[in-house]
């Protein structure tokens, strides 16, 4: 793959990196082209495979501080035209606001999304996991994928109920969002897009007719010292942030790390022995294959000179790679090598910065509880298929292998 990367890197006539043009070895694992390019330099003007034009900045130092550069812009009124891309969000949030906008945003979300908060799930998620695990240990053959009996599950359920979404309506919730959150082309998920926001405007109507103790309830009566309060579009804005980030994200960390300790038997052998190194295990797993690729989109605010490279202002679209970032040798020695044990504090698998993710505590919980009892209820547990034959989710900002089949006992 490493050769192949390298021989499929020339620029075009125009100087640009077709990363459209490398296929699905380069979804499968990118990790060698992105160290192919940060051989090369910093930044590179690239198509990705979405169709969007824009500057790739690759290694930890140099995407860490772009993460922070206010110089770049997460709002989509200053995209350029030219950069392909077309912005899906309905609503206001933290995601797509720069200051003093995101600053009011968070301090209100905050409020609420608060430790104690996140701490008080754990019963009810060990509670999920248990029953998850209960159904796929009943297979009388020993065999299931980790992807649809957990991985997936967990955090649509937990979602769920952050949100308030009854029982009955979470099959067509999540078959929505699945596919809002898919590679398909922008005008193949507009039918989705319309139905999760009406969905979600009305779940917001009848929280707000009849409140309870959801996170959705509590955000509608929430406000500040001064009396500010989210307006309509910026509840139906969050919910549409907690269902990207606080869902699919969490569903790759699972996915993505449940694969990484398969593909290392000595690592899995190591957590089972010491389960002490379970919260350094989920931070190796992010940092090693995390959920989030590409960080989601910034555009100049004016032209920026990143190590030697001019981009150009007016709206163009800067890639920090986080996938990169995590696997540059010179932040993490023996950056391609998958250990609990390593001190993998300073990665960007939730990002840098003022938009540092807000569900991060959630993401941990969920994935310690998971891998926890996961190792708990199985003595033996193993990869069922070549990881080669595995199929990944199309795309460059969330990354997540579709299953995971496994044998247990």
């Amino acid at each position: 793959m490493a050769d192949r990367s390298v021989l499929d890197l020339s620029p075009d006539t125009d100087g640009i990196v077709d990363l459209a043009a490398l296929g699905d070895d380069f979804v499968r694992d990118p990790y060698p082209v992105y160290a192919a390019l940060r051989r090369r330099g910093t930044v590179h003007h690239v198509r990705t495979p979405e169709g969007a034009h824009g500057w790739l900045v690759v290694g930890h130092e140099a995407a860490r501080a772009a993460l922070n550069d206010p110089r770049l812009s997460k709002n989509w009124a200053n995209a350029s035209p030219d950069a392909g891309t077309l912005s899906i969000s309905p609503g206001t949030h933290m995601l797509i606001s720069d200051p003093p906008d995101h600053t009011r945003l968070r301090k209100l979300v905050s409020r609420q999304f608060t430790p104690r908060r996140i701490a008080a799930l754990e019963p009810r998620i060990r509670e999920l996991t248990a029953g998850l695990l209960d159904r796929m240990l009943a297979h009388p053959d020993g065999r299931a994928d980790l992807v649809d009996s957990l991985a997936f599950p967990l955090p649509i359920a937990v979602i769920c109920e952050l949100l308030g979404v009854p029982d009955l309506e979470r099959e067509r919730f999540s078959a929505w969002s699945d596919h809002v959150l898919s590679a398909a082309p922008e005008e193949e998920k507009r039918g989705s897009v319309e139905a999760l926001s009406d969905y979600l405007a009305e779940l917001l109507e009848r929280q707000r007719a009849r409140p309870g103790e959801d996170l959705l309830s509590l955000l509608i009566r929430t406000s500040d010292e001064d009396g500010d309060r989210l307006s309509t579009g910026e509840l139906h804005g969050m919910a549409w942030l907690l269902l990207v980030a606080g869902y699919e994200t969490t569903v790759g960390l699972i996915a993505n790390g449940a694969l990484a300790l398969l593909c290392h038997p000595d690592q899995l052998a190591a957590l089972r022995a010491d389960p002490a190194l379970l919260d350094g295990a989920v931070e190796e797993m992010l940092r090693y294959d995390g959920p989030v690729e590409m960080s989601t989109y910034r555009f100049t605010r004016e032209p920026l000179e990143i190590d030697g490279t001019l981009i150009p202002g007016g709206g163009r679209l800067v890639l920090p790679v986080l996938a990169d970032a995590d696997r540059d040798p010179a932040r993490f020695p023996a950056a391609d090598r998958f250990d609990i044990r390593r001190e993998s504090g300073g990665h960007l698998a939730f990002g840098h910065g003022i938009h540092f993710c807000l569900g991060a505590p959630l993401a941990r919980l969920e994935a310690r509880i998971a891998f926890g009892m996961l190792l708990e209820r199985t003595e033996r547990l193993e990869l069922d298929a070549s990881p080669a034959a595995l199929e990944w989710r199309q795309g460059t900002v969330l990354r997540g292998v579709k299953s995971v089949p496994v044998r247990f006992g």
